[in-house]
């Protein structure tokens, strides 16, 4: 992989520096967190530091300053406490004089947690690491520390200051979730046990065409199934009609050039992407299905229909390889969730490697109780696109370019 892991250094005594991504969904009117499974994806790694004797300092952000979630980690650390079975302390500042004292009055095998690093102005700056290695935060802080993990995947798309500017000062070294992610997705989109099939769900299909062209051209990509408002989406690009309350909410989403690139992918690669059949809706509370092109004319589409449910888990139970971004309808509603169950289900019964990604993903994968029945569950979004798409991750680069200088 080209850069340093957890394996190539020894952590007893030492001081470590560690960057992880736990922005999780706050809750807009009581400002708590709803969930805590991007803090619990950190702690293998944290409870490796700890447990080999390392003096922990942890560096993280929520939220982006001026928006609602833009809270303080005092309940980050308590959810990290929790799952770590032991105490994480929260310290209300990033380099001033308390950070300073509180790093350096730890012991072996203990862990802080550091205030919202995106308090720090110049945190978002797009700079190159060099450039970033000047900042005061990290000026302040290198010298205090032997070493610098980075275990953030969901945000190594990014070039932030605390992301990449410790790489060229410190030793640096992926952790466990940053180091499992890089292997699993490779294994995923650069080698694929075969057949291999790529589901593509949610909201926007305009985030997911540039994806979905890039699998289209790849000779070891045997099916691209496109569900959710995405499917729709597709479709009302190749000329259907999905019911007008439905194509307000496409029409949003897709630019001209949006479904334009809709139309030449269905003219070259129709033979590797599945849109849905049928669709449904809901009429006096109910579940009502209907077949593309007899939809009502104010329908608004929640969920695939049972044609469509058939026809993708065929595909899916016959695949090696299986990767999903984005549930198939919308899951949170009972009565419409039939299309999102039946395809994790058959994902799960085929026996495949299969691979999640994105939180609306893994929050479907919570509500039923199968998260731990899927081969691998991503933290990533943007990065995860990213690495789809085979462009580089700043974080990524950074970590070997520090692999060759230390």
């Amino acid at each position: 992989m080209g850069f340093h892991t957890l394996d190539d250094f020894n952590l007893r005594g030492k001081r470590v520096l560690l960057r992880v991504d736990i922005n999780s969904p706050v809750d807009e009117k009581t400002l708590l967190l709803e969930d805590g499974s991007k803090i619990l994806s950190s702690v293998p790694t944290i409870r490796e530091i700890v447990d080999r004797g390392g003096r922990l300092v942890v560096l993280a952000h929520q939220g982006r300053p001026g928006d609602y979630d833009f809270i303080p980690l005092n309940e980050h650390a308590s959810y990290l406490s929790r799952y770590l079975g032991r105490k994480v302390r929260y310290v209300d500042d990033i380099f001033g004089g308390y950070a300073l004292k509180a790093i350096d009055g730890l012991a072996e095998g203990e862990c802080i947690l550091m205030k919202n690093v995106r308090y720090f102005g110049e945190e978002q700056a797009s700079k190159t690491p060099e450039e970033h290695a000047r900042s005061d935060l990290v000026k302040t802080l290198a010298p205090k520390f032997d070493l610098f993990i980075n275990d953030a995947f969901a945000s190594s798309h990014r070039s932030h200051a605390s992301l990449v500017g410790f790489t060229t000062v410190l030793p640096s070294a992926a952790g466990r979730l940053l180091e499992k992610e890089i292997t699993t997705l490779a294994e995923v989109f650069q080698s694929p046990k075969r057949p291999s099939t790529y589901i593509f769900g949610g909201k926007k299909l305009s985030d997911a065409l540039v994806a979905i062209e890039k699998l289209a051209k790849n000779e070891s990509v045997d099916h691209i199934i496109i569900a959710g408002l995405a499917g729709y989406g597709f479709l009302w690009s190749l000329g259907n009609r999905v019911g007008s309350k439905t194509e307000e909410l496409i029409k949003k989403d897709l630019t001209d050039e949006a479904v334009q690139q809709a139309k030449r992918l269905w003219e070259e690669h129709r033979h590797k992407i599945m849109l849905p059949s049928d669709a449904a809706v809901e009429e006096d509370g109910e579940r009502k299905e209907y077949v593309v092109g007899s939809l009502p004319e104010r329908a608004a589409v929640l969920d695939i229909g049972a044609e469509t449910i058939a026809r993708f888990c065929e595909t899916v139970m016959k695949s090696k390889t299986v990767f999903l971004s984005g549930p198939p309808g919308v899951f949170e509603r009972e009565k419409f969730a039939d299309g999102t169950k039946a395809i994790y289900n058959a994902i799960i019964e085929s026996g495949a490697f299969s691979v999640i990604g994105g939180g609306h993903s893994s929050a479907a994968a919570n509500k039923f109780g199968l998260m731990s029945k899927f081969s691998y569950c991503s933290t990533g979004g943007g990065a995860l696109e990213r690495f789809m798409l085979g462009k580089p991750m700043p974080v990524v680069e950074a970590l070997r370019e520090s692999a060759k200088r230390f």
